[in-house]
């Protein structure tokens, strides 16, 4: 019953989301387009998101809904199983809180009428995407959600750098749609078998399922911003409005995920265990490089969008995980880390949402996005700073919180591989593992930065000096998902529990269940080997602060002393003697930047008596970008200038290239027949 209530409910909500789109056309310029936009896509996404938690709950048997359009002979096919459920509560999660903290955030939107027709149509795809179950729709609703975010990544088209940004994502999503068609065109196989169930049910030779592999791994990973496939991402999440980049950050990434899982986990059947290799090493790289990308940042928008790319990594580590141990029979271990790859797509798209959303608030208060131009917004924005320290050590995996819960879980995981009988998994996986603990590392080092330089110390400009709290509506949606944060990192063994039917339908086990061990402490394989309980370590936490609170007001002296500060030998106050952002990361960019960004530093002295300021130069380069795409940009640019007098042939000319190439195809079809 839940199964048939669900999934007309999540189609009648995507339905809901099209129409707002048209009404948002007509009313997107007027007063009452904000709130009328936003609240229907509140109203219908929490409804979608109910629908399918209840789905993922009630543990019912997957069903299809066929509707009359799409190809002739196939219908349009929408199926609700626990996989689709679980992506399905996370796309609506952060779509409702997005469409909460439009409602303030909106306010301060210049080009609402570039915006607001295409949030909704967004939210429809993405929705789409999931409940998608045959090639065509699955392909058509990809291609719709694309358009309609690259639409959003253009809304403020006119700032400069925003144009290259949209027309690099628009490249990169076709690029990804071919990868993808190509991929259900190989699982379809000459009979044209494009529903998934048929699919699901076919036999592939050993060189469809390397083909299949490789392609989904480029179109999911070219959507989900994997290294060497993000060139897109930290161009286009910082040139939408604040609300879009959370959704294209903390959601539409995960949409991407969702394919993948989709495919290698459901529709490819079990993958050789040498899969797993390709899929660790990027997931590896991409949390490695993402998160050193991110600490050279100074733009916040832009470091956040490139901390996704390490977050997507560890997602990437704990699937490849899961393949190596699904194929070589190892369910429990399998269990244990695909499960710490949904929680960490859940946990995720809660902590980077709250981010985006702090980021944006930053943005409306002080109208600036450069850490070296913030400062002191402690003082001007309380609550903001609060929430925004809360997604820090969410996304730092430092507990009670729950970014910690799934990496842990992650590495709980890689301390299962000596038990892998083939010698590459072996030597990797334990590789694979420093390079997360070492992601994790910087990602406290980036983020202690990130809180540090814009929100303590003293205002580094009059932007920062004149910020005022934001509006409550968008502080309600802030700590709406701050609270999200707490509760998944204190009771993380309720997600375990209502994941374990993803976990089993992917990789045909499940981890133990959680719920019926004491003090809701969650144990990954058995208590003799590790187990962790968030809501102690909460108690630990709250109890320790509050008995030092109460130590120091009882026995500290209550004598008022004022002296002047320690200035580290400066005696002018100056803003510009502060930590900046840039040095602050000069020591770890000193380190890595020579290998991974070819980093340069360049120091201009004048000469005693000369009055021009000294400089410090640094130059980095994104080396993915020089020695991959900069070359295929040449010879794109090269041959297309080479091709332009095709343009002015004769008509005679046309006709008679047409019949060469005619005759040339025919050619190749003899000699191939």
């Amino acid at each position: 019953m839940a199964v048939l209530a669900s999934v007309p409910v999540a189609l009648a909500s995507v339905a809901v989301l099209l129409a707002t789109a048209i009404v948002g056309v007509a009313v997107a310029r007027r007063p009452v387009g904000r709130p009328l936009i936003y609240g229907i896509c509140l109203a219908a996404t929490a409804v979608a998101c109910a629908a399918a938690v209840l789905q993922l709950t009630a543990g019912g048997p997957a069903d299809t809904v066929v509707l009359p359009f799409g190809l002739p002979w196939l219908g349009a096919h929408f199926r609700l199983d626990a996989l689709s459920a679980f992506f399905l509560a996370v796309v609506n999660l952060g779509a409702a809180a997005a469409s909460l903290y439009g409602l303030g955030y909106g306010r301060h939107e210049p080009a609402p009428h570039r915006v607001l027709p295409f949030f909704p149509a967004f939210l429809a795809g993405m929705n789409l995407v999931v409940l998608a179950a045959d090639a065509f729709s699955f392909l058509l609703s990809w291609e719709f959600m694309s358009l309609a975010s690259w639409a959003l990544v253009m809304a403020h088209h006119r700032e400069a750098g925003n144009a290259r940004a949209g027309y690099v994502y628009l490249v990169m999503a076709s690029f990804g749609t071919l990868a993808l068609l190509l991929t259900l065109g190989l699982l379809a196989g000459p009979e044209g078998g494009y529903a998934f169930a048929q699919m699901r049910d076919a036999a592939h030779a050993p060189t469809v399922v390397a083909l299949v592999l490789v392609l989904a791994l480029v179109g999911a990973g070219s959507k989900a911003g994997v290294v060497p496939l993000h060139v897109w991402l930290p161009l286009a999440h910082p040139a939408a409005p604040s609300h879009v980049s959370a959704l294209m950050s903390g959601v539409m990434t995960k949409v991407a995920v969702y394919g993948f899982v989709r495919i290698v986990f459901d529709l490819l059947g079990t993958a050789p265990w040498w899969s797993a290799l390709l899929v660790l090493a990027v997931g590896g790289a991409s949390a490695v490089l993402g998160v050193l990308y991110a600490l050279m940042q100074t733009d916040l928008k832009r470091l956040l969008a490139y901390s996704t790319i390490e977050n997507i990594g560890i997602v990437f580590v704990a699937l490849g995980l899961a393949l190596a141990f699904r194929a070589n029979g190892m369910e429990l271990a399998a269990a244990l880390a695909f499960t710490a790859a949904l929680l960490h797509v859940l946990n995720h798209a809660l902590f980077k949402s709250l981010l985006f959303f702090g980021a944006g608030a930053v943005l409306s208060a002080t109208g600036e996005r450069d850490l070296e131009r913030l400062g002191g917004l402690i003082h001007r924005m309380p609550a903001t700073s609060a929430l925004f320290l809360v997604g820090c050590v969410a996304i730092s995996a430092l507990p009670p919180l729950n970014g910690f819960v799934s990496e842990w879980l992650a590495f709980q995981a890689v301390l299962q591989s000596p038990e892998l009988p083939q010698w590459g998994l072996r030597i990797m996986v334990p590789a694979i593992g420093g390079l997360l603990a070492l992601a994790a590392a910087l990602a406290g080092a980036c983020f202690v930065r990130a809180f540090g330089i814009a929100f303590l110390g003293r205002a580094r400009s009059q932007a920062a000096e004149r910020a005022t709290e934001v509006d409550r509506v968008s502080l309600a949606a802030m700590a709406a998902l701050a609270g999200l944060c707490l509760l998944a990192g204190i009771l993380p063994g309720t997600l375990i529990d209502a994941v374990a039917p993803v976990a089993e339908l992917a990789v045909g086990g499940r981890m133990p269940a959680q719920q019926a061990v004491d003090w809701l402490t969650i144990v990954p394989i058995a208590e003799s080997r590790s187990s962790y309980n968030g809501l102690l370590v909460f108690a630990f936490i709250a109890a320790s602060a509050v008995l030092t609170m109460l130590a120091i007001h009882r026995f500290a002296s209550r004598a008022l002393r004022r002296a002047p500060a320690w200035d580290c030998g400066f005696p002018d106050p100056s803003p510009v003697t502060q930590y900046t952002a840039g040095s602050f990361a000069q020591p770890i960019r000193r380190v890595f930047g020579p290998i991974a960004f070819r980093a340069g530093e360049r120091v201009e002295m004048p000469a005693p008596g000369d009055p021009r300021p000294a400089r410090l130069t640094v130059e980095l380069r994104d080396l993915v970008w020089d020695w991959l795409y900069g070359p295929v940009a040449a010879a794109v640019g090269f041959v297309a200038d080479r091709m332009d007098p095709l343009q002015f042939l004769t008509i005679r000319r046309y006709l008679g290239m047409v019949f060469l190439s005619l005759v040339g195809l025919l050619l190749v079809i003899a000699i191939w027949g």
